[in-house]
């Protein structure tokens, strides 16, 4: 879905002003290039915050709470 709603912003920019599409397009490998490192951050602080959380709710899950969802 995402990609589809970038390529029409990319066809309507086009219509409006081709040259500053025609960069984009030239651009966008670079800039997702760019991004790589951004998105393995993101993973390990995901990652990082989940381990905190387990380890704060250990002792409640020791001591066999449960919520009252499950």
């Amino acid at each position: 879905m995402k990609l589809l709603i970038l390529f029409v912003a990319w066809c309507i920019l086009a219509v409006l002003c081709w040259p500053v599409a025609l960069l984009a397009a030239l651009l966008l490998p670079v800039v997702w290039v760019m991004s790589i490192p951004f998105r393995f951050l993101a993973v390990v602080v995901h990652a990082v915050l989940a381990l905190v959380k387990t380890l704060l709710f250990l002792p409640a899950r020791i001591l066999g709470y449960r919520s009252a969802t499950n």
